[in-house]
């Protein structure tokens, strides 16, 4: 098969950005979303409608949004020019630019999903740049649609990939659409499905976009090419498969990409870790502008598969859990962005932790913790059983979590993170979960001075049970606290 290398440099810079799905049973209020979204630094997002409720939340906040038509709307946008007009009136020149509009997605991955709407796609896209050129808003709002990566074919090695050609007849003049317009060939990538359906081919590692030695890598036997990571690879698939169809000037965004962090039995690879991992590595190869291996510095900027943790979504446990936040704005974990700069704030870049030293006696530990949780007056509810930060249920981590609570109401004073020598100041998060530790970028700061209460906020109170005192042992462990403080103070 005849292949390409293409090299060229488009100006945009990269950016993260974060899709907001709404299959929630707890769907925050828009203001919420909002102060979650400013709280975070997170300047770009993507909506899969254009609801109005959070298109006035996100006015005057300089956030960049993208909005969409839904698919079911397609078919009668693509075939009504005066439809597609009366949808722009709406949903764009009615908050425009109050609410910074930057794209419309028209339909997502209509070709997989919708495919009898297909015909009229480039017609929808045509009515709808066409009502934003009326509008004078054409410069300022680029048109596209989002695709699946699966209508690329043969995608390893990327030199030989090429378009599902039964798509040709409306991929070719949508493609001159998006080259005519400036506009963006918008992917959706998901690593973790090719890597679920690779049957062992691909390696975790690779998926994850962790680092490899260059023996492990990927080669592209065509262009010599080494690739270490999945994403990379499709997005260069994509710029072969455009120049088999001899369009070597479109840029790509991609428009999702994630990891879930929890799935079915059969789905053993959706852990926390592994999105912390995929989600981290990702964020920080964007915007550390490399590019990909064919394409070096050229910016490709993603949207993350999403905000919100979404309970309601039909299928496998994995389909409701791709969010960074669960509702109450919660990070489902503390991401990894040493030199990421300031989007998702919740990092632990200049964050100091008290933790319980590994290796250190059992005894010592124990005899510490119970200090913290007594006679230094250390709120330990969070570790009550059932809440949040009961598991693991080792003394390890409840002294960790006591150590840093404490640490963290002394101001993290010097002398204050020792507790006998069992204990040491770390920069590593020790958060897991919805278990946020005092001092992290998480459960208190993550989403700001909210003032809309969430739409179907619920709370419970604590088991009366405490961990640490019961009657048949109190005694003991008030004498053990009183001897705790003497030596600690």
């Amino acid at each position: 098969m005849q292949y390409y290398n293409v090299h060229f440099v488009f100006p945009a810079e990269a950016f993260i950005g974060v899709n907001i799905g709404t299959d929630l049973s707890d769907m925050p209020h828009p203001t919420q979303a909002v102060a979650l979204l400013k709280a975070q630094q997170i300047r770009h997002v993507r909506l899969y409608d254009a609801d109005r409720g959070m298109l006035v939340a996100l006015a005057d906040t300089g956030i960049q949004v993208m909005i969409s038509v839904p698919n079911e709307q397609l078919l009668g946008i693509g075939q009504s020019n005066s439809t597609a007009a009366n949808w722009v009136s709406h949903n764009v020149v009615a908050h425009y630019p109050a609410t910074n509009i930057t794209g419309i997605c028209v339909g997502s991955e209509v070709f997989t999903t919708t495919p009898n709407a297909a015909p009229v796609l480039v017609n929808a896209m045509k009515y709808i740049q066409s009502a934003l050129v009326a509008s004078n808003l054409d410069r300022q709002i680029k048109v596209s649609t989002p695709l699946s990566s699966s209508v690329i074919l043969d995608s390893f090695p990327p030199s030989q990939a090429f378009f599902n050609r039964s798509w040709n007849p409306v991929l070719i003049p949508m493609l001159n659409f998006l080259q005519s317009t400036g506009s963006h060939l918008m992917l959706n990538i998901y690593p973790y499905y090719d890597y679920m359906q690779s049957n062992g081919v691909i390696p975790l590692d690779y998926a994850l976009m962790k680092p490899l030695a260059p023996t492990k890598e990927a080669v592209d036997a065509n262009t010599l090419v080494h690739y270490s990571n999945v994403f990379d690879a499709m997005v260069d698939a994509s710029y072969f498969a455009m120049a088999f169809l001899n369009f070597t000037n479109i840029p790509v965004m991609v428009t999702e990409s994630g990891w879930p962090s929890k799935g079915d039995t059969n789905e053993p690879d959706a852990t926390l870790d592994n999105a912390n991992t995929y989600n981290s590595n990702l964020i920080r190869h964007v915007l550390n502008k490399t590019g990909t291996p064919n394409h070096p510095g050229i910016a490709v900027s993603t949207y993350i598969y999403e905000l919100y943790n979404e309970d309601l979504k039909p299928g496998p446990v994995s389909e409701k859990n791709w969010g960074l936040f669960n509702a109450n704005g919660e990070p489902i974990y503390i991401l990894h962005l040493t030199g990421a700069g300031l989007v998702l704030a919740n990092d632990t870049t200049n964050q100091t932790y008290c933790a319980a030293k590994e290796g250190a006696d059992p005894k010592m530990l124990q005899a510490a913790l119970d200090w913290a949780c007594g006679p230094g007056k250390v709120n330990c509810s969070a570790m009550l059983q059932g809440e949040a930060c009961y598991e693991p249920d080792n003394v390890i981590a409840h002294a960790t979590y006591a150590f840093n609570s404490y640490y963290n109401r002394m101001g993290k004073a010097p002398g204050t993170c020792d507790f006998n020598g069992v204990a040491a100041i770390t920069t590593t998060n020790p958060s897991h979960g919805t278990c946020i530790f005092p001092g992290s970028t998480g459960k208190m700061n993550s989403v700001g001075n909210i003032t809309a209460p969430s739409m179907n906020s619920t709370s419970s109170a604590p088991p009366v049970r405490n961990l640490y005192y019961n009657l048949g042992s109190m005694s003991f462990l008030l004498l053990r606290a009183l001897i705790c403080s003497i030596v600690f103070l």
